[in-house]
């Protein structure tokens, strides 16, 4: 296959993927909780040609022979862990965490009919009944938020007035006025939030962590409640600069005509020296 068909069509592959992560960005960009993902074009192999020995001009300034590349790649996916603007709601189980490295504690069920342990920014909580006249605190998709046990959190079903604690603990009257603690919210620290996979929903969850030589201890770190900090009544909104996606996407699209217009060049130069007699 001609270089220069091959070259163009990896890279044109590759720019549909940036294409379709900044639209993903921009998708979630009133999204509560969302981090949005980045990464960086890398050079793929890059064959030098060396000229013949001897035909070196003396005083050249550039480098000797010509590299020829095959293309671009798409780097890592980074997340931008920077902190989203937050938003007053004064709805007592709208929470949001005011340290970008922390996040709370979800378990997911699993195909199995156990719990994975996944994670969040997104702290949109509500309260669902559940069995002896108790109610569990979730997720708006049903999720079990943890506590610091990984276990679900679970109040009385005649709580009222919630107050949540900057450290996470969770106090309410019953219905005769009696004050009470109902457990606490489990918070965490990602060490390495770069390892975070996103699986939609502003959920985010660890890979196979013994092939890349962590162990959990190293990666997450329970904050406990003198290291917690939460702020009862607010949500905290995504991250997403809508600017710079747009820039970044007329970039990309001006790359991506480029190497379609070398593609239908190098088409119309092969179609020509075949024609030829």
């Amino acid at each position: 296959m001609d270089r220069s068909l091959m070259t163009s069509a990896v890279t044109m592959g590759q720019l549909q993927n940036k294409i379709d992560l900044i639209s993903n960005n921009m998708a979630n960009a009133s999204t509560t909780g969302y981090k949005s993902q980045d990464a960086e074009f890398t050079d793929l192999l890059v064959q030098q040609i060396n000229n013949l020995s001897g035909q070196d001009r003396n005083g050249r300034l550039t480098p000797g022979g010509i590299r020829v590349g095959s293309g671009a790649k798409l780097g890592n996916v980074d997340l931008n862990m920077t902190q989203g603007a937050m938003k007053q709601t004064g709805r007592a189980l709208d929470l949001a965490l005011e340290k970008p490295e922390q996040f709370f504690k979800i378990g997911v069920k699993n195909n199995q009919g156990g719990q994975t342990v996944m994670y969040t920014r997104n702290g949109a909580f509500y309260l669902q009944p559940g069995q002896n006249n108790q109610m569990k605190l979730v997720t708006s998709d049903g999720n079990d938020v943890l506590g610091p046990n990984d276990q679900p959190i679970r109040v009385p079903a005649d709580i009222r007035n919630i107050k949540i604690a900057k450290n996470g603990a969770i106090y309410g009257s019953h219905a005769n006025g009696g004050r009470f603690q109902a457990g606490t919210i489990g918070v965490v620290d990602i060490k390495h939030p770069q390892l975070l996979q996103a699986k939609g929903e502003s959920l985010y969850a660890l890979p196979p962590l013994n092939g890349l030589g962590y162990t959990l201890n190293d990666v997450v770190n329970p904050v406990g409640q003198a290291g917690a900090d939460i702020k009862q009544g607010t949500l905290e909104a995504s991250n997403v600069d809508l600017s710079k996606e747009m820039t970044d996407l007329v970039n990309l699209e001006r790359s991506y005509q480029m190497n379609a217009r070398a593609i239908s060049i190098s088409d119309q130069m092969m179609g020509l020296v075949n024609s030829l007699r």
